[in-house]
């Protein structure tokens, strides 16, 4: 049977398919010219090249599109200038993500009311000043605000708090006033308002109380617990106070006030003896026992004196060595010569703003224990944050050996590298102190909580990212003659403000003991290159990169390696994967989908653990072979696998604070 329309309903559908079409091409159109005319003020030296010749989703950061519209545009570390035209950007009114993070745009972030799909802004490090646009707020679909790193002034909108969506807030490292808005959405896991100028108490909500001190520190004028600081025990500064008022002719009650005061003083005095005349025993007490001095940073656990002096070396005797305890000191033996100092290394640490004294005082918490000694978390009284790693089990060089190493270690400073700081050396005492990373380790990304009981395989663009990342750090490690990291595995890899990997413990296997009697689990065993995996054999980078295969084959199936993978597996290593991945993946569709991706992936992991150390790639070999795959996977399928988008849902699993022996 054949249909036929009336000439006039002929007409009426050419004219209305005509009509659809060229909506679409216009709407396609004024999606490149708001391009254009944005790049025009902030691309005077012509980085970005974008030309209407082109199909607009097919241009340079246009990372994915929706019907024709961009839907993604992600233009980072472009050294742009100048300031944002809102005009061209509210155009953009089908943008879910927008990242124009690492730059250096100036002036006030415009009001951007006209992009109501807007899911991720990332405007992070850039030298944007003024307020925080307040249309943010009625952007209902908004998940992640990274505005970090500029020089915002004025208050958070307290309509922020309204976003009912909000999943990661980062507003630190600007100049920030105000207070804090009751922050209190459950989906909210990763807040940081830290070095600004807030003030005033900080919000008692279960969504806040989910942040340490860390998200809060280093502004002076807010209260609480999480600030360290007491709010006046609740007062307002207008509230009236507590203790009743007195008539000023009361002769009785001021006798009364009198009597009370002196009595106080003199109790406050005979105090003061008490204690000076115990200083003075215990003093003389020490002056019998060996020069060396205990020096212990107090925590929470501790009846010692922080900063030395006695009481700690009668703490550290009575705990022992960092038993394992969640809070605890960290002490050191400091020799003869009495009280070090800390030796600042890289280019511009001279500056850091804390000192030996104030990391003797900090509170010390325990993050894992490893071969070569202990890490910790320091938190100083000023609310800074560190990582210690204390080399209790490391093998002694001499102090010219070991200061010629670290200072060597001291001076790698790249994006995928956790930097070192400082040391500390005294004696046969060692402390390396690093930045601390508060968003945990991959390790935790990759199998979740211990209470998860389990983990499934993560998506194959997140592996890509960070299979990437992690071969620029090692490569980076390698363009240094002699120099290999020795202890690459997931719980050594932390990830970074904007959960990029970053590679810890570098380095340091020179200074572990060989015949020292502390076990390696098992899964840091199989790691190691067969040829390393006796302690006495030196470490070379063919064995780096074998460890690096078996991180890969970790990212692709999500299991811990307990058991030697290639001795297990052998030439079956690819089926292997496969079959643990379509087991543990949602839907056939998916492993199908990204069957291509990963059998890139699952080819450098297979020339990585090859047993034979020539026959395994050099790391610029593997950084290659990764870029291409990323390039491949990003022309196949037009979309992003940077941290908007994809990225940013792997990592709404992650568990805060979650650190694991190192």
């Amino acid at each position: 049977m054949v249909c036929t329309f009336p000439s006039s309903s002929r007409y009426n559908f050419l004219f209305l398919f005509l009509f659809f079409f060229l909506l679409s091409t216009t709407s396609r159109s004024d999606d490149a010219g708001a391009l254009l005319s944005l790049k025009s003020a902030v691309d005077t030296v012509g980085v970005l090249r974008w030309s209407r010749s082109a199909n607009v989703c097919q241009w340079e950061g246009v990372r994915e599109c929706l019907h024709g519209r961009v839907s993604k545009l992600v233009v980072e570390s472009f050294n742009l200038t100048g300031k944002l035209d809102g005009t061209s950007l509210n155009q953009l009114d089908q943008i879910r993500v927008l990242s124009l993070k690492d730059n250096s745009l100036s002036g006030e972030i415009p009001e951007l009311s006209g992009l109501k799909n807007l899911k991720s802004i990332y405007l992070n490090n850039n030298r944007f000043s003024g307020p925080i646009p307040v249309s943010l707020s009625a952007m209902h679909r908004l998940k992640i605000i990274v505005l970090s790193g500029n020089d915002l002034s004025g208050q958070i909108p307290a309509s922020f708090a309204a976003l009912t969506r909000l999943y990661v807030l980062f507003l630190q490292d600007n100049r920030l006033s105000g207070p804090i808005p009751a922050f209190n959405q459950t989906g909210l896991r990763f807040f940081n308002v830290s070095n600004n100028a807030l003030s005033g108490p900080i919000p008692q909500t279960a969504a806040l109380a989910r942040f340490n001190a860390t998200s809060f520190s280093r502004n002076l004028n807010l209260c609480g617990e999480l600030a360290g600081r007491r709010c006046g025990g609740g007062i307002a500064p207008s509230a009236s106070p507590s203790y009743p008022i007195m008539p000023k002719n009361s002769s009785r009650h001021r006798r009364r006030i009198i009597l009370i005061s002196v009595l106080c003083a003199a109790g406050l005095v005979a105090l003061c003896v008490l204690v000076i005349v115990w200083m003075v025993c215990m003093r003389k007490k020490s002056n019998g026992k060996e020069n060396g001095s205990k020096v212990v940073a107090g925590g929470a656990e501790d009846g010692g004196t922080p900063g030395g002096g006695s009481g700690g070396g009668a703490a550290s005797a009575r705990r022992g060595d960092h038993s394992g305890d969640k809070h605890g000191g960290f002490s050191w033996d400091q020799g003869a010569e009495g009280l070090g100092s800390l030796t600042f290394l890289g280019p511009g640490d001279q500056q850091m703003n804390y000192s030996l004294e104030d990391l003797l005082k900090a509170s010390a918490e325990t993050l894992g224990r490893g071969t070569i000694g202990s890490t910790y978390k320091a938190v100083m009284e000023s609310g800074y944050i560190v990582t210690v790693k204390r080399l209790k089990d490391a093998r002694y060089p001499s102090m010219e050996e070991f200061r010629r190493h670290i200072e060597i270690l001291g001076r790698l400073r790249h994006p995928n590298l956790v930097p070192l700081r400082a040391y500390f050396q005294a004696k046969e005492e060692r402390l390396l102190v690093y930045d601390y990373f508060p968003n945990g380790s991959l390790f935790s990304l990759i199998h979740g909580s211990r209470a998860a009981g389990g983990s499934k395989p993560l998506h194959w663009t997140s592996c890509l990212k960070i299979a990437e990342d992690v071969a620029t750090g090692l490569l980076y490690i390698h363009q240094n003659p002699g120099l290999t990291h020795g202890n690459l595995k997931s719980t050594n890899i932390l990830l970074g403000s904007d959960f990029e990997s970053c590679l810890t413990d570098y380095g340091l296997t020179a200074f572990r003991n060989p015949e020292s009697n502390e076990e390696s689990s098992a899964s840091s065993l199989f790691y190691r290159a067969p040829e390393c995996r006796d302690p006495r054999r030196p470490l070379s980078q063919p064995a780096d990169v074998y460890s690096y295969g078996v991180l890969l084959l970790e990212l692709l199936t999500g299991k811990t390696p307990f058991q030697d993978l290639v001795q297990e597996h052998g030439a079956n290593i690819p089926a292997w994967v496969r079959s643990v991945r379509e087991e543990e993946t949602e839907s056939g569709d998916e492993v199908s989908a990204s069957e291509e991706k990963l059998a890139a992936l699952l080819n450098i992991a297979m020339a990585c653990v090859a047993v034979g150390a020539d026959s395994r790639p050099a790391m610029k070999e593997v950084v290659r072979m990764i870029r291409e795959a990323r390039a491949e996977a990003h022309l196949s399928s037009n979309s992003s696998d940077h941290s908007p988008g994809r990225w940013s849902d792997t990592v709404q699993s992650l568990p805060r604070e979650e650190h694991l022996s190192i």
